[in-house]
């Protein structure tokens, strides 16, 4: 069991557990954690009237059996499908927060103090694989905190079914579930009849290094929902890839042999004046080489949502694909 501490003894944590190093931004969330296999709900729960105990990656923690003020850590999506408005927003200041959420709530700052956090009271905090111990120490100190299980960190629908269960509201879920099911099936069926076996990659141009990550099939992001759930057909480079993504010169672009290109950048909008530099590799012959570019076949789009694997951000990807892909 876990106890609020005060401002104080917080304070005093942090010290030791300054958090900006470690923090890669929201196209970085996908290096962080292993990938893994579905896993279910917390188990061995014991319940004690307004309280329940649950297990998380660390062990045992008490949590209120309904509770009313969420501090979800990258993990604002799930609670935001469910219907419930997090006190506070995770933000990165070199990469924003994930701005498709639309949320009207204080930032927490992941590179500075927890004061944020602190302020806004939580008496539940949710947290994803980006937490290490020494991190997940520190919030317990502000609320209980609960760590998800890494073998449910490649899952969305996992998640969703487990934040459900903590927020208490665990029949929610399954509807929401069932309805994205029915998307992805009329989804995959639509997408199928409109490209076939056409191959398909999701490129990130990134800004600062003017670099390209191409995202592989392991990639919890984009191949999970991409080539396992849709059914699209990746590039052979994509399909090889053992690595989640991996950063590709500009010699190395025409090999990705891709019939369509979905193309983001790692920071802002494509109108951004940062972009600017960045945009003109597009103009390069290495770039204009590759199939999808000949055929006109590149579609730029949003990074915010295109740069996590969240529940409501992966609905958003289908419904991008829909529109640039089916005619």
């Amino acid at each position: 069991m876990r106890e609020k501490s005060s401002k104080k003894a917080v304070w005093n944590l942090m010290g030791v557990l300054v958090l900006a190093a470690s923090i890669t931004g929201c196209g970085g969330q996908g290096e962080r954690a292993e990938e893994a296999a579905v896993h279910s709900t917390p188990a061995g729960e014991k319940s004690t009237g307004d309280k329940r105990i649950v297990k998380d990656a660390f062990g045992e923690v008490e949590i209120p059996a309904k509770p009313k003020r969420v501090a979800a850590i990258y993990m604002e999506d799930y609670v935001s499908a469910l219907g419930v408005t997090p006190v506070v927003q995770w933000y990165h200041p070199n990469w924003g927060i994930q701005e498709y959420l639309k949320l009207n709530v204080p930032k927490f700052d992941m590179t500075g103090s927890i004061e944020a956090l602190l302020d806004a009271s939580p008496d539940l905090i949710i947290v994803d694989g980006g937490a290490d111990k020494a991190r997940y120490d520190m919030y317990s100190k502000v609320a209980p905190t609960y760590r998800l299980p890494d073998e449910m960190l490649n899952d969305a629908s996992a998640i969703l079914k487990t934040t459900a269960d903590l927020l208490g509201m665990p029949d929610k879920a399954e509807s929401i579930l069932k309805e994205y099911r029915k998307k992805v099936d009329d989804a995959k069926t639509a997408l199928e009849k409109a490209v076939g076996t056409e191959k398909v990659a999701v490129i990130r141009l990134n800004v600062g290094e003017k670099t390209f990550t191409l995202f592989g099939i392991n990639n919890r992001f984009i191949g999970s929902i991409l080539y396992r759930d849709l059914g699209l057909t990746p590039p052979p480079m994509v399909k090889e890839m053992k690595e989640f993504q991996q950063i590709i010169s500009e010699e190395m672009i025409p090999q990705i042999d891709a019939d369509h290109i979905i193309l983001l950048p790692s920071n802002g909008t494509w109108a951004s004046e940062e972009n600017k530099d960045a945009v003109q590799l597009l103009k390069s012959p290495f770039w204009k080489s590759v199939p999808a570019v000949k055929k006109g076949h590149v579609y730029q789009v949003e990074r915010t949502h295109w740069q996590t694997g969240a529940f409501l951000a992966n609905g958003m990807k289908i419904d991008d694909l829909l529109k640039l892909l089916v005619k």
